[in-house]
């Protein structure tokens, strides 16, 4: 006697027989193929990646061995300077059995109060970067203010400002750079200085000029006006003096002449300083 199945039964298991395969998981579409510059692409980019990983790694510690490096080089110097101040002070101190008298002690007490002030003779070389020449100054500490020689001085305005156009004043003999000799020279006016003379008064520019003079590097304010009639070109007075230079009246030319495109060798200013007179103090 064979098996029957309801009709519903029957059904569902032909359903379950067709549609079995609906239950298997589907399978993600495999990827095409890598072509061989795809590939080759992608090794560059992760040598690069690698390298640039590489190149900030390096940096960073060839950064910390140059901090490391600048550190050590501030404590040798440290130490340096204080083993020149220790051989200072030994030396002041001489051998046990050396005299300290009264003048020695004099000596080291006003070397100490010149500490960080140049020393300059009574004539000394400057130069003026700005208009490429040397010439002699005389140092004057009896002048509130220093000046430089100045001819054919002309004012005129540029951008709302006054400015003035000057040539140096210069005797023949005048030690000077020849290629500025008569040359026109510009620059803003500073200020004006009133000057009362037996003849009535007189207004004068004042400029500012960037000056050497020796390891001196400043500017400075000169009034312009002829001193044609006098020894020196420039006169520096005691506005540049201050806290930074003194003078030695018995000297003259301590410091070697700066040399420029077209003037003759620092060498050769001897020849120069032998004609210097000397005159009296100039104003």
């Amino acid at each position: 006697m064979r098996l029957r199945l309801p009709f519903a039964g029957t059904l569902a298991l032909t359903s379950l027989l067709f549609g079995g395969c609906t239950f298997l998981p589907e399978r993600a579409p495999s990827p095409p193929p890598v072509t061989s510059a795809e590939f080759e692409t992608r090794v560059a980019q992760l040598e690069n990646s690698l390298i640039a990983r590489c190149d900030a790694r390096q940096e960073a510690r060839l950064d910390r061995q140059f901090r490391h490096q600048q550190a050590l080089t501030a404590d040798v110097r440290e130490v340096g300077s204080l083993l020149r101040q220790l051989r200072g002070d030994v030396a002041r101190l001489g051998p046990p059995d050396a005299p300290h008298d009264a003048t020695r002690q004099c000596v080291d007490a006003e070397r100490t109060s010149l500490d960080n002030k140049e020393v300059l003779g009574r004539s000394e070389w400057i130069g003026l970067p700005d208009v490429g020449t040397y010439l002699k100054a005389r140092i004057d500490s009896g002048a509130t203010t220093s000046s430089l020689s100045a001819t054919e001085i002309t004012r005129f305005e540029r951008d709302g400002e006054d400015w003035v156009r000057f040539k140096l004043g210069l005797n023949e003999d005048d030690s000077v750079v020849e290629g500025v000799r008569g040359e026109w020279i510009e620059a803003p006016v500073d200020r004006r200085v009133r000057i009362i003379q037996a003849t009535g008064e007189e207004s004068r520019p004042v400029i500012s000029l960037l000056m050497t003079l020796g390891p001196l590097r400043e500017k400075v304010q000169f009034t312009l006006n002829d001193r044609t009639h006098l020894d020196h070109p420039v006169l520096l007075g005691r506005r540049f003096l201050l806290d930074i230079a003194i003078i030695d009246v018995a000297e003259q030319y301590l410091h070697a002449r700066p040399e420029f495109p077209g003037g003759r060798p620092a060498a050769d200013a001897g020849a120069d300083e032998a004609t210097d007179a000397d005159a009296s103090p100039e104003g």
